[in-house]
């Protein structure tokens, strides 16, 4: 046996089964390049779903968490520590909002979302005890909670969880007619993502985000955009909601916010929303800890400069330029996405988004699947021109 395959077959042997990965053991990464444990290079055109959005190993954001190491680490929220308040304004800053609650993961953004939209429902609307309501897309993808499989139309993410938390209510993702017949007036909020990720990176109607906030507003209902995977650069704005030069009620962050060095996430809002929020009614022991803030704070310097949405900018023009040319070509049926992020279709004549996905590892570079003959492109904004071709000539070579 390989050392990959040993390991690949001990990890089997002793974890639990979720993800469905490629089979490659990565032992090093640097940029947009991995190197796995026989010593093969690979082109990332993942980046960690954007948790990686300034590469891997970026050398700004390990240095920030190095000198933090040597400080502390965690205090928990019993105590204040050096770094939370100004990571809280800074990122309050970048987002033109007021207040920020800080959490680890994507999912427990979304969930204290979801408490926050009922909290101010509750609170400031005067909607009735127990009766909230948040409207959601279909086909969409907010975590793997009980709470968040509650509202997903995916058999596999939902399948064999219930009793399933009420309170949501599932419409056609960009139907803002069925969103106006959906809200009602117990609805507190409305959650979306601005480019749904996991459905195929689907970018809705032009016109739809716009008309989601002008809803919102008139109905006195929250819009809650989830930016986890959308936000901090990926398609060449720091939010995609800017494309439609939409600010919503509430910002979900996650993913690139901890730079792919330490999960880090954050519900951003004005203090009209998450200040319904009083001491001990909700935390989380490593949410907004000294090393997050730390990594996080870079993070949000990196942003200020603009380099890294110009970047998105530039390359992502040029990835769809080269995508587009495919399609009608009989290898791609339909590409998607802004900025440094694609959905491609591949016509299944050519295989399963997974077949592709295993025929471009054989050639070093490293895509994922989701839902069929689809795969998501999506590399480090780091990545270079010249990188990115590379990785683009091997997707020809694949589909022939």
């Amino acid at each position: 046996m390989t050392a990959t395959e040993e390991l690949i077959a001990s990890a089997e042997a002793h974890s639990a089964h979720n993800y469905h990965p490629l089979p490659l053991v990565v032992a090093s990464a640097q940029g947009a390049w991995m190197t796995d444990v026989e010593g093969r290079r690979y082109l990332d055109m993942l980046a960690g779903y954007s948790a990686l959005n300034f590469g891997h190993g970026n050398p700004r954001l390990i240095d920030a968490a190095k000198r933090q190491l040597d400080r502390v680490t965690l205090t928990s929220r019993a105590f204040h520590h050096d770094r939370f308040a100004e990571f809280c304004a800074r990122l309050a800053e970048l987002c033109g909002k007021e207040m920020v609650l800080p959490m680890n993961t994507g999912a427990e953004a979304v969930e204290t979302a979801v408490k926050t939209a009922r909290k101010w429902g509750y609170r400031v609307k005067g909607v009735p005890d127990g009766r909230a309501r948040i409207v959601v897309a279909r086909d969409n993808f907010h975590g793997r909670t009980t709470t968040v499989v509650s509202f997903s139309t995916d058999p596999e993410a939902r399948a064999d969880y219930g009793p399933y938390t009420p309170g949501f209510d599932i419409v056609p993702y960009g139907d803002l007619a069925a969103l106006r017949e959906a809200v009602t007036d117990d609805t507190v909020a409305v959650l979306l993502e601005p480019i749904q990720g996991e459905a195929g990176v689907l970018v809705p109607p032009p016109g739809y985000l716009s008309g989601v906030r002008e809803l919102t507003r008139d109905r006195n209902v929250l819009f809650v955009a989830d930016e986890i995977q959308s936000g901090l650069g990926r398609t060449g704005r720091t939010f995609a909601c800017e494309h439609e030069g939409v600010v919503p009620d509430v910002y979900l962050l996650g993913k690139a916010l901890g730079g792919g060095v330490v999960p880090v996430s954050a519900v951003v809002a004005d203090t009209g929303v998450l200040g319904v929020f009083r001491p001990g009614e909700h935390g989380s022991t490593f949410g907004g800890n000294p090393l997050a803030c730390a990594v996080g704070l870079e993070v949000v310097a990196m942003l200020e400069s603009g380099e890294f949405q110009q970047r998105a900018t530039e390359l992502g023009d040029h990835l769809h330029a080269e995508l587009n040319l495919l399609v009608g070509t009989g290898k791609v049926t339909g590409v998607r996405g802004r900025g440094l992020w694609a959905g491609v279709d591949v016509d299944p004549a050519h295989g399963t988004g997974r077949e592709i996905s295993e025929k471009l590892l054989d050639r070093g570079v490293l895509v994922k699947d989701t839902h069929g003959s689809t795969i998501r492109i999506a590399p480090p904004l780091v990545i270079s021109k010249e990188d990115l071709d590379w990785g683009l000539d091997q997707l020809r070579a694949v589909l022939g």
